[in-house]
């Protein structure tokens, strides 16, 4: 029994984001409105393109993924990111060999120490959903990887970051992350075999 079903995870998910975007609007309004009178307040945006190693159930996995928010005071990030596997592991499940795909998407908090530094360091954390796919695997292309189950789960994904500045809106930055999945529900993959920790690299633009 699903301990979370899709439709949950769907509204969980979409909660999450609004919520975010009406932060970013705020903020940002109360920002402008209160520019003249603090004039050391700052407000920029950046976002970001990653990819990096991980283990899903033991297997060697690629994961992509982008984010992006508003950067307040060169020092604190908020805003939203989604990550998706770029191959699919293939498990057998009850004899049947099935190819299994997760995806993530989230809130996301970053805190940014000495920004303006050349050589800095980074440290925040993704908090929302996504979905585990089981999927057939068939010689017929008719067939291939047909979806024949959908489980949604929780995620959340503390990170530290190594960044380099190239110029005035370009970073480049090495990462180290813990993926922790719960409530997934699968008979295939558990939430201990689709949480691990991963190694990554990526680049940042925007207005710092």
């Amino acid at each position: 029994m699903r301990l979370i079903n899709k439709i949950t995870i769907l509204k969980y998910m979409i909660k999450n984001l609004l919520i975010v975007a009406l932060l970013a609007v705020a903020v940002n309004t109360y920002a402008q409105q209160t520019a003249p009178m603090k004039k050391s307040a700052q407000v920029g945006a950046y976002g970001t393109f990653s990819t990096g190693f991980t283990s899903v159930s033991g297997h060697l996995s690629v994961i992509t993924g982008v984010s992006g928010g508003i950067f307040l005071n060169k020092k604190f990030m908020i805003g939203a990111g989604g990550y998706t596997m770029a191959n699919m592991i293939k498990i057998n499940k009850t004899g049947i060999d099935r190819n299994w795909h997760i995806w993530y998407t989230g809130g996301v908090f970053e805190y940014v120490h000495h920004s303006d530094k050349k050589f800095h360091w980074t440290a925040g954390t993704l908090i929302g959903g996504g979905s585990l796919s089981e999927r057939l695997v068939m010689e017929d292309e008719k067939d291939k990887d047909k979806v024949v189950d959908r489980y949604g789960f929780f995620v959340v994904e503390p990170f530290i970051n190594a960044e380099l500045n190239i110029n005035q809106h370009i970073r480049l930055f090495a990462a180290g992350k813990y993926r922790q999945i719960m409530g997934a529900g699968s008979g295939g993959l558990s939430n201990g075999g689709m949480s691990a920790p991963g190694l990554y690299v990526g680049i940042k633009a925007g207005r710092f």
